[in-house]
């Protein structure tokens, strides 16, 4: 298992900026610099796997190559149960071109319907790359409840619709603080730096 160099430039393979800021909040404890991929002009690749895993080592591999140093990509996503696990690796994309997810939360209540299981889970695969191929993966998931209308001004994405088990308020209504204890990112992150920063 590669080990990380202390001092050493992370790429965040991302464009989503509240991806860049949950990340820098979960690294910050590890002093480990970060640029994220859009600040370096790297381009979004195209998500052409099948998976969560497939679309993070994908990302992570093209950063760290566009880039020549080690990069960090996250894939995550909403799964429903009552969609039959959708949309799942096409989260991002139902929010649209203009990436609104205020459209892709209402398509999500719109497509359930009168459906009673609101039985949701979310997926985080987190995969650090090296410019010299080494890439390390991890998975961490969430499970919980979808509640409508949409609650809280936190988090992003899907979060004020989610309810993890357990809890009454949704991740929107988190303070951001609680949300990494125990989020599907949090869980990827652990295992990561058990593996890697420890």
């Amino acid at each position: 298992m590669p080990r990380w160099t202390p001092g050493e430039t992370l790429v965040l393979a991302t464009h989503n900026p509240g991806k860049v800021r949950e990340i820098e909040d979960l690294l910050r404890p590890f002093a480990v610099p970060v640029v994220a991929a859009g600040a370096l002009g790297l381009p979004e690749p195209e998500e052409t796997g099948l998976t969560f895993i497939a679309n993070a080592e994908l990302k992570a591999r093209a950063a760290a190559e566009g880039s020549g140093k080690p990069a960090l990509a996250d894939d995550s996503g909403l799964s429903v149960a009552g969609l039959d696990g959708a949309p799942g690796i096409y989260s991002a994309r139902w929010a649209g071109p203009g990436k609104d997810f205020a459209v892709a939360m209402e398509r999500v209540r719109t497509e359930l319907g009168d459906n009673p299981n609101r039985a949701a889970a979310f997926h985080c695969a987190l995969s650090l790359a090296w410019p010299d191929g080494q890439i390390v993966t991890f998975e961490g998931i969430i499970e919980g409840t979808l509640t409508f209308p949409a609650r809280g001004p936190h988090g992003f994405g899907y979060d004020p619709i989610f309810v993890p088990n357990g809890h009454s308020i949704t991740f929107g209504e988190m303070d951001p603080a609680a949300k990494h204890a125990i989020s599907h990112r949090a869980r990827a992150f652990e295992q990561l730096v058990k593996a890697v920063f420890a």
